[in-house]
């Protein structure tokens, strides 16, 4: 599943590494921008060192800490929090169990070290038994969520469809969207970019040395924010007919993004999502965007920019659990919950599948969020269980660190407590 998801934006985090020698060029850095990112587009205003370390972000070295840090490099649009907040009972347990990993047995804590955790979180009937911070994080931590963002976007476009701002999935988005009418967009459904079967040609290839379209989008939106990520959707070019093939693309969701901006009555998607998804679940503190730029001209990065504490997290999944219901309030209604979870092609025995921005696991009714080098809500209906898990995966063991996370997963899915 990893190498479908791995490649979205490589971000880069700043005020964290310039007391950390771990960067060839760190002399340079203060008055050199990296010659990749000055050979792309127009100068930025963003100071060199900010570019310079948001260019390096992902390194396995200080994502620990990156990872939670990212209003210290970004500006940032809040979503906000307010009224009373869903409580959460806890029965605390000990991990009495084990899981099964490439033919070996290993024990939960084992696991923390092995897959890289800044925290996790196990709920299971309604009852959190199992909470740890670990690295200097804590309650308070705000943990990026990478493309877990791209599931809530999903619950938010469920909850503009019922309230009618979306008369139907099967719409042309250039129905809300006319600005992309000149581009490969035009004649792509609203249900065809949910389930990343849009055909635009947007390979989310991150080869910066040649850099293509998605390579340049990151450094001009997000390293230099010179231009809005979602830019390239009015222009983008088509590979293969809407609907026929399906392929990871992180421009569908800011296209979404934008759908959700443009029929949200002239707010902006943080605070649609502020009004009908994060005070209703009754979070407990603000979640926050990164943006492509300064006040007054960036949007919210809707593809992969959403940071909140793992708490929160939780709550997103517990109103996935119970249907689309928290705390006695509907968020988005039972129907939405089943569709967004439910694969669009049939599942891979191995890998799972893939429905409305969310990933659905294979041979269980399972589903998770996920998001780059290791963050998970993973919610599992049979088991009345969600995990939360915020990680920092080195790059190059992605691929093992989430197979193994998966299948710890489906082990404390299935076990039960003593109490």
């Amino acid at each position: 599943m990893l190498k479908k998801i791995k490649t979205v934006q490589c971000f880069i985090n700043a005020s964290l590494l310039s007391s950390i020698a771990i960067l060839p060029m760190a002399a340079q850095a203060v008055s050199e921008v990296d010659p990749l990112v000055a050979a792309v587009g127009p100068k930025s205003e963003v100071p060199i060192a900010i570019q310079n370390l948001r260019w390096a972000m992902l390194d396995g070295d200080v994502n620990t800490l990156t990872f939670r840090s990212m209003d210290t490099l970004f500006t940032t649009r809040q979503v906000g929090h307010s009224g009373n907040v869903t409580p959460f009972i806890h029965n605390d347990q000990p991990l009495d169990f084990t899981y099964q990993y490439e033919g070996k047995s290993y024990t939960p804590e084992q696991f923390l070290d092995r897959t890289y955790t800044n925290a996790m979180i196990i709920i299971k009937d309604d009852k959190i038994v199992y909470e740890n911070y670990r690295n200097n994080s804590n309650q308070d931590t705000h943990f990026m969520g990478w493309s877990m963002t791209k599931s809530m976007v999903s619950i938010l476009v469920g909850v503009a469809l019922q309230e009618g701002r979306i008369k139907s999935l099967d719409d042309d988005i250039t129905t809300y969207l006319p600005e992309l009418s000149e581009g490969a967009y035009k004649g792509v459904t609203i249900r065809q970019i949910l389930a990343m079967k849009s055909g635009v040609d947007y390979e989310e290839r991150y080869d910066f040395a040649n850099p293509g379209v998605a390579a340049k989008n990151h450094i001009l939106a997000l390293v230099k924010n010179v231009a809005r990520f979602v830019e390239p959707a009015k222009t983008i070019k088509r590979s293969h007919e809407p609907g026929t093939f399906w392929a990871y693309k992180t421009i569908d969701t800011a296209v979404l993004g934008l759908l959700l901006e443009r029929v949200s009555g002239g707010s902006n998607v943080a605070s649609y999502m502020a009004q009908h998804l994060w005070e209703p679940i009754g979070a407990e503190s603000n979640g926050f965007f990164i943006m492509d730029g300064q006040p007054g001209v960036g949007r919210e990065f809707t593809g992969a920019g959403f940071n909140a504490t793992a708490r929160d997290y939780a709550r997103v999944g517990q109103m996935m659990l119970h249907n689309g219901k928290i705390n006695g309030k509907q968020i988005v209604s039972p129907e939405w919950v089943k569709l967004s979870t439910t694969p669009v092609d049939k599942e891979d025995p191995k890998m799972g599948g893939y429905g409305y921005q969310w990933w659905t696991m294979p041979n269980t009714n399972a589903y998770s969020a996920i998001g780059l080098q290791g963050q998970f809500i993973y919610v599992n209906q049979d088991e009345n269980t969600v995990i939360v898990k915020m990680s920092y995966f080195p790059q190059d063991q992605m691929d093992a660190a989430e197979a193994e996370t998966l299948q710890f997963f489906d082990s404390a899915a299935k076990w039960k407590p003593a109490n």
